[in-house]
This record gives C-alpha cells, sequence and structure tokens, in this order.
C-alpha cells in the first residue's frame, strides 16, 4: 500500500508528531508499505526530498519563517499529482491541515487524521480554537478514520467538533528509548523536564518553585532539555531568582537519543506542569526509563495517572505546593516497575489495521452494485 503522511513538521525538528512519524513510519515501511511524507520547510535550509530511513520525505516552502501557522500552497499542488492508496494527516493545529484536505477531497482519495493535539501559549490561538474546530468539521466529517492518541483526546474532538465518538479509534504514542550506558547513575537531587519551550508547558513554574525545593532538598538541581521561543523568558527567571547554578536549559538533538535516554535514566525525578497534553511522548519516555514521574492533572496527563502510571498534582498548584510534591518524591526514591506501556511496534502495527481497513473498504464499496449499502467499519484497534 501506498501512504502518504502530511504534517506541518517532522525529522530533524523536535516534538510529538515529528517523533511519531520517524517511529511509525519505517517500521510501516519494514511491514510492505511505501511510505511518503510531505512536509513544510520555513527556513528553506532542509533538502527539498531525501530519502529517512525508507520514506521519501518531501519539503516544500511556508511562511511566515518564525511562526508556526505554516502557510505552504506547495501542500495542495503536491497531493493533487501525486498517487496513493491512503493519506493520513498528522496533527490539526495549522494551515497545512485544511488545505491538504482540501485536495485530498478534490481527489477523491480516501484519509484519515490523527490529532496529535496540544496546547499553545498565544492567548489569540487559544481564543479562537473554537472558530477554528467549527470551520475544520466540515471536512474532518468527510475521514474514513479519526485517530486520538489517548481517550482524552477522542472524547475531546467528538464532543468539541460534534462528530460521534464512533468515528474515532485510540492508537497512543509508543514509548521507547535506548538503555542507558552502563555508566549511568541515577541522581536523587536531579529533576528533569522535556518539551518544547513554550509557556504552556509549565516550565516557568518548575524553575519558580525551586527555591522552595531547595530549602527541602539542598541539593536539588533542574534540567530543562528543549529549545523554542520561551527560552529568553526561562532565562531571564532562573537570573532573577539566582538560581544560574541549579538550573540548566539545553536542547538535546532529535538525532542525539542516547544522550536523551541517558540524561532521563539519571534524572531523580521527571516533571511535566504543563496547561495541556494528548498522549505526551516526553512522559512516556521517561516511564519507558522507569523514572518517576509528576505531573499537572489535567487533559492527557490526568489519564496517565488515573490509571497509576504517574503522580498528578492540582493545575492551579503554586510554587510551594509544586516544591512539595517534588521533594516527596525525591525523598520516596520510588523504585517504578516494569509498566506494561504501548510501544512503537504495537502503534504501527494498529495503524497498519487501519489502513487496510479504510482501503479494503472502499474497494468493497466501489464494486458494490449501486444502492447497496455501504459496510460501516468496524476498526477498533488499541496500543494499550
Amino acid at each position: 500500500m501506498r501512504i502518504l503522511m502530511v504534517a506541518a513538521r517532522c525529522h530533524p525538528f523536535m516534538g510529538g508528531i515529528e517523533t511519531h512519524i520517524q517511529e511509525v513510519g519505517p517500521r510501516l515501511v519494514a511491514r510492505g508499505h511505501t511510505v511518503d511524507v510531505l512536509t513544510t520547510d520555513p527556513s528553506g535550509e532542509w533538502p527539498a526530498k531525501e530519502m529517512v530511513r525508507g520514506m521519501s520525505v518531501r519539503r516544500v516552502p511556508a511562511w511566515p519563517k518564525h511562526r508556526d501557522l505554516y502557510v505552504a500552497p506547495g501542500i495542495f499542488t503536491a497531493i493533487s499529482r501525486g498517487t496513493w492508496d491512503l493519506i493520513h494527516f498528522q496533527g490539526y493545529g495549522t494551515f497545512v491541515v485544511p488545505i491538504g484536505l482540501l485536495a485530498t477531497l478534490r481527489r477523491g482519495l480516501p484519509f484519515v487524521l490523527t490529532f496529535h493535539s496540544g496546547g499553545h501559549s498565544s492567548r489569540l490561538r487559544n481564543a479562537v480554537r473554537g472558530t477554528q474546530h467549527a470551520l475544520l468539521r466540515p471536512l474532518i466529517s468527510r475521514a474514513a478514520q479519526l485517530i486520538g492518541v489517548s481517550e482524552f483526546e477522542a472524547d475531546f474532538f467528538s464532543a468539541r467538533m460534534g462528530v460521534p465518538r464512533e468515528s474515532f479509534v485510540v492508537i497512543p504514542n509508543g514509548a521507547a528509548m535506548p538503555p542507558p550506558r552502563s555508566s549511568v547513575i541515577v541522581d536523587p537531587s536531579l529533576i528533569v523536564s522535556s518539551g518544547r519551550l513554550e509557556r504552556y508547558k509549565g516550565h516557568h513554574q518548575t524553575i519558580a518553585a525551586m527555591p522552595d525545593l531547595i530549602r527541602r532538598v539542598p541539593d536539588a538541581r533542574l534540567h530543562i532539555a528543549g529549545a523554542g521561543p520561551y527560552e529568553g523568558a526561562l532565562r531571564s527567571l532562573v537570573e532573577s531568582l539566582g538560581l544560574e547554578k541549579r538550573v540548566t536549559i539545553a536542547a538535546i538533538p532529535g538525532s542525539e537519543r542516547q544522550k536523551l535516554a541517558d540524561l532521563l535514566a539519571s534524572a531523580g525525578l521527571f516533571v511535566l506542569f504543563s496547561e495541556y497534553e494528548a498522549h505526551p511522548v516526553a512522559v512516556m519516555e521517561a516511564l519507558s526509563l522507569r523514572r518517576p514521574v509528576l505531573v499537572s492533572d489535567t487533559s492527557g496527563l490526568g489519564e496517565l495517572a488515573a490509571k497509576g502510571l504517574c503522580r498528578a498534582i492540582p493545575l492551579d498548584a503554586g510554587p510551594k505546593e509544586m516544591a512539595t510534591a517534588m521533594a516527596d518524591e525525591l525523598e520516596a526514591r520510588r523504585q517504578v516497575p516494569d509498566l506494561a506501556l504501548p510501544d512503537w511496534d504495537d502503534c504501527a502495527q494498529a495503524l497498519s489495521e487501519v489502513y487496510d481497513d479504510v482501503v479494503n473498504s472502499r474497494l468493497v464499496s466501489r464494486a458494490a452494485p449501486r444502492g447497496t449499502p455501504r459496510p460501516r467499519s468496524e476498526t477498533g484497534t488499541q496500543c494499550s
């Protein structure tokens, strides 16, 4: 089967969607599928075409360069001219999606869409989300299959967009990291938080809690692994609190998975006090290395806590409450069991089954005499 994955960004950029494509794409190729990736390059610095782990990646120009709106007319042109059995839209939050959907519907090609939803730091963007959902609904409702990465996400978009819940299937992201090097040992005073440096990710709250935490855990240190537009504000906060020797802010390139695995494995605690996460890859990576995890009780993070995979504190917790929770976790030195987590092989297999169901249903529909009711899909595969 020839599959086109469409996403605003892909490797070498870092993020949940980028990791998802980089993990499941080659696994689908290994299962005999042909996987093409259509994405954008606002910088103009990356190859327009290249092969990446068996996937053919094509990048088209996008504007503006330093925003995440990604207006990319080349997406429409590429889809209009290509030939695929199925198109998989990865993510929904940029102009890439409506442009691509219009081209797909014009061609009459079957498509599926995984929401991969996340928060945003812009008040304006958050304010217009309701309008965005309403405008996308007529396009998204024509998907052969909608995919949520968590039960929370499927329930949320079913209600928000007025699409029946049975139109969704849940396929969580995988949890996989390279084994840490044998020289890596756990530092019981080290806290790690990873993810894009955006305000909604809550890194600033972790920093703000550090003075109270240090009073109880004198050797406590924080490493924030990430890059993004909020970096300057975070560094200013660190300086204003006199935490230059306690807080490190340094991104780890997506290609250096071993380095990230070693950092995570050395942490006494992993935290993510984000306002919104559908099914955070960063948390799953920490859990796969058997690190205790502390999160905000919201969205998909709360779902993970409800399953007993991590501990959650209230979303509106202040610095003192956060510091107390982090200190409790560090001092407990909990031994995290070898959890049965979804992995990327499961995820790729579930997607392959969805693709087969969609394409086979389309073939049956085309072969049926006029007036014959089209059979409804009964796909319900879950990676859990």
